[in-house]
């Protein structure tokens, strides 16, 4: 059983380092949300591993991941509450092994790699760092038909991170050297790897925005088409941490797609109104795809290029 100190330090990292996740967190029913604040932690522990490494080697780096991997999976002895924790929480709820080994394998990837030919790489490093986040979170929730869930669990996790990618742009190429965006994407609006790493804006960089914003919005109606799916005390939270991830989005396009200048901050009187106003259509309707379209910044995007049946952009 995960105790109260194992919970509260879960709680106390998910309230630091995920503000906006937390938001929907706090309205789900106390069996899954507890559950969350322990999954969430064990996601950051690895997380800063590699992000705030301080003087580590990315072979100290790797070893340190490893080490995580084997508590996790319950080979070695947790020293740490989260830890231990995080493994109660997979054995009560079926977590799958494969989809642990496939978050900490994305870890290691970030320590390896820091740029991406196109976005069937970024795919891949996507299905262990958001997919498989996806899909731990399904199995903490549960659900009548897991095989029809999980397509759109692992839709929305990767739509999430995608936006993570769009709005912190700036801060993973001053931070941490990392790009992102797809090299083709780029490449195919005539922006370099330098132009990124200079922080040079230009309407090129703003289409290559474009394109992978795009992207991320189709993935967020794939996903949010899934919510049906999940148990009736779920959905709600689920939706509305697709409505405040999205909002990003907007964001984004009120400056124009330049990120490169500033990071986009969800100040917390808009997450506010943001969760009033999803709250009013849902109690009207409980349909999460038609709340969704009247509520997000992906109903009001471009639909003639990213509507529901419209082909991803090229790889």
């Amino acid at each position: 059983m995960v105790t109260e100190r194992q919970l509260s330090t879960s709680k106390d990292i998910h309230r630091r380092t995920g503000r906006t996740f937390y938001v929907a967190t706090r309205l789900l029913p106390e069996r899954v949300r507890h559950p969350t604040y322990v999954l969430y932690g064990f996601f950051r522990i690895c997380d800063e591993v590699v992000d705030d490494p301080g003087d580590a080697t990315p072979a100290e780096q790797r070893a340190r991941l490893d080490d995580l991997r084997a508590q996790a999976l319950g080979r070695a002895e947790p020293t740490d509450p989260v830890l231990a924790a995080f493994r109660e929480v997979a054995d009560e709820r079926g977590i799958a092994d494969a989809d642990v080994e496939a978050f900490v394998d994305a870890m290691v990837t970030d320590v390896e790699k820091d740029r991406y030919a196109d976005y069937g790489e970024l795919e891949a490093y996507m299905d262990g760092s958001a997919a498989a986040v996806g899909r731990m979170m399904l199995a903490v929730m549960g659900s009548e038909d897991p095989d029809l869930a999980r397509p759109h669990a692992t839709a929305l996790g990767e739509a999430f991170q995608l936006t993570n990618f769009l709005r912190d742009v700036r801060e993973d190429v001053v931070d941490r050297d990392r790009i992102y965006l797809p090299r083709r994407t780029l490449e195919r609006h005539g922006v370099t790897d330098d132009q990124v790493e200079r922080l040079a804006f230009s309407e090129s960089f703003a289409a290559a925005m474009r394109e992978e914003m795009r992207r991320a919005e189709q993935l967020y109606r794939q996903g949010v088409a899934g919510i049906q799916y999940l148990p009736a005390d779920c959905r709600f939270a689920v939706l509305l941490a697709a409505v405040l991830y999205a909002e990003h989005h907007r964001i984004i396009r009120e400056r124009e797609y330049d990120v490169l200048s500033e990071t986009p901050q969800l100040g917390t009187a808009r997450k506010l109104w943001l969760v009033a106003r999803t709250w009013w259509h849902w109690r009207r309707t409980r349909d999460p795809e038609t709340v969704f379209r009247r509520v997000s910044a992906v109903g009001e995007g471009d639909q003639s290029a990213s509507g529901a049946g419209t082909p991803t952009p090229a790889r």
